[in-house]
């Protein structure tokens, strides 16, 4: 059996998927063979694997930053919200069902029978989550055997007291796996020497035992002034800090709480790089509800002099050269809220005066004329908003694929997660090789859509788009010859494994990634509820 370390979060957004990642990379480059995992992620931002499962992006990311080719063993259980009860549950990168937070997190009783006794999916159907622990410790066992490490993330905090029962992501993944934690505390928000030893205090004795120490994340100015307060911390709870990580703009990597900056923020929180033409290319996004997949417009904001917004009014359209409207959970609800926020009507203008506007996946479904929903809404036949030649058709079985294909005579990948099913009755292809086949979806005008995410990825492929994007709003933008995508994200994941290894203390870290929590760790009292 290998190694292993679960990083847990005083709270979410603590840094957990940055630190994985970062540890993973830092791993990496030592020659170790490591994977990254999660047994249950909730998030609308996911990715598809070569095998064609789904599982978080930022399972895949971690994935990318270990070197490893990401499957559905690193993310077992993946919980798509679908509302603000119910979520869309995806078992071993398939979905199961639909099921409400009271079912999911309700606690088995009777008749749960024995793991093997039913699937897996059969199980959750009936509201037993806890019955899933036997999956999830498998796939974790399995990764174990097969690499010399495992870093796990947590999900939340592990002293969620009233989910301790049925927890299978934090202490619950711990205990049964005999893996050491270490918690995250994001100091930029405050508090954080009382949340590092309120979560250690609100755990149970053989919880405590397994909580090796505390990780700082975004820390900014002088490290001493800190130090004072990590040894009273140490002389508190008997646990020491094994690093200090300084604050650093841009380090994000593709999250699964939402978006990294709020409506009207750039991308990512980083700078504009200089254009090489004469114009820059201003792009909004629309933040429609349940939005899932906004990375996609992460490649438009690596151009130098393409500058990426996020907007919720309709007046914000007004100087933009592109309107975006991204992927969603819940595409009926997304339409509606753009006719009750006159975004639609502003998107209609667009489009009627030749301005470019591009639909991504459930995106691309609303700028049809119309579409049938008995699975998503069951809202039945709802009219688009009649851009494009398009009519939808929700399917019950998902399609999850890794299409590659060509367009704009550049080659361009992609992956597709959606149970919309378009008929496409007229316009143009984005296909230009009689050879190929060609990006999904079509074009009318200077309205794009298409169910491909992540295409905006292939470099060539992006730099022709904006050219055609360029050309259209009457800019004299010129996109940058020499951007690499892929390169950049390297270069992202490169800086997180040097957060860890200029700022942790690493030779500590392996050994408890070797040999598990320190023993004789005190207990911090009260502990948990009853």
């Amino acid at each position: 059996m290998s190694g292993g370390l679960l990083i847990a979060g005083t709270t979410s957004d603590a840094g957990k998927s940055v630190v994985t990642a970062g540890i993973c990379r830092w791993l990496a480059r030592q020659g170790v063979k490591v994977a990254p995992f999660k047994a249950q992620n909730m998030s609308l931002n996911s990715f598809v694997t070569r095998e064609g499962a789904e599982i978080g992006r930022a399972q895949a990311m971690q994935a990318q930053a270990a070197r490893v080719e990401p499957t559905a063993l690193m993310n077992p259980v993946l919980l798509k919200p679908g509302g603000d009860r119910t979520s869309q549950v995806v078992l071993m990168g398939r979905p199961v069902g639909e099921m409400s937070a009271r079912g999911f997190f309700g606690t088995a009783g009777s008749g749960t029978g024995a793991p093997g006794s039913a699937s897996p999916g059969d199980r959750l159907r009936g509201g037993r989550q806890e019955a899933l622990l036997a999956t999830v410790l498998d796939c974790l066992a399995t990764l174990r055997g097969t690499y010399d490490a495992v870093i796990c993330e947590g999900a939340g905090s592990p002293a969620e007291i009233n989910l301790r029962r049925t927890d299978i992501v934090n202490m619950g993944v711990a205990r049964n796996a005999g893996l050491p934690v270490l918690v995250v505390g994001d100091i930029d928000r405050g508090g954080v020497f009382a949340s590092f030893f309120g979560t250690v205090a609100l755990l149970s004795p053989e919880d405590q035992a397994l909580v090796a120490g505390f990780l700082v994340n975004k820390f900014r100015g002088d490290v001493s002034l800190l130090e004072p307060g990590l040894d009273m911390l140490h002389g508190l709870t008997g646990r020491r800090t094994y690093g200090v990580l300084p604050f650093r703009h841009g380090l994000g990597i593709d999250e699964e709480d939402g978006l990294r900056v709020s409506l009207r923020g750039a991308v990512r929180e980083s700078a504009v790089s200089s254009p090489v033409g004469e114009d820059v290319l201003r792009v909004a996004v629309c933040a429609i509800p349940l939005m899932s997949n906004f990375t996609d417009v992460d490649a438009l904001a690596a151009e130098p002099g393409v500058v990426v917004r996020f907007v919720d009014r309709a007046e914000e359209l007004a100087d933009a050269d592109l309107v975006v409207v991204p992927g969603t959970r819940g595409t009926v609800k997304a339409l509606r809220w753009l006719r009750e926020r006159g975004l639609a009507d502003a998107i209609a203008r667009r489009a009627a005066e030749g301005r470019p506007v591009l639909g991504v996946c459930g995106g691309y479904q609303l700028l049809g004329e119309h579409i049938e929903d008995e699975v998503e809404s069951r809202a039945g036949h709802v009219d688009g908003l009649g851009l494009l030649p398009v009519r939808v058709r929700f399917a019950r079985e998902k399609t999850l694929a890794r299409p590659v294909g060509r367009a704009l005579g550049e080659h361009v990948e992609g992956y597709e997660i959606h149970h919309g099913v378009a008929e496409v009755t007229g316009g143009q292809t984005f296909m230009s090789d009689a050879d190929g086949a060609g990006l999904d979806g079509c074009r009318v005008g200077a309205v794009w859509g298409t169910h491909w995410h992540g295409s905006l990825e292939s470099d060539g492929f992006r730099r022709a788009f904006l050219r055609e994007v360029a050309a259209a709003a009457g800019r004299r933008f010129v996109p940058a010859p020499d951007t690499s995508f892929a390169a950049l994200r390297e270069e992202q994941l490169d800086r997180l494994g040097d957060l860890i290894e200029e700022h942790a203390d690493t030779d500590a870290l392996w050994r408890l990634i070797e040999s598990g929590a320190p023993q004789g760790l005190p207990f911090i009292p009260p502990g948990a509820p009853a």
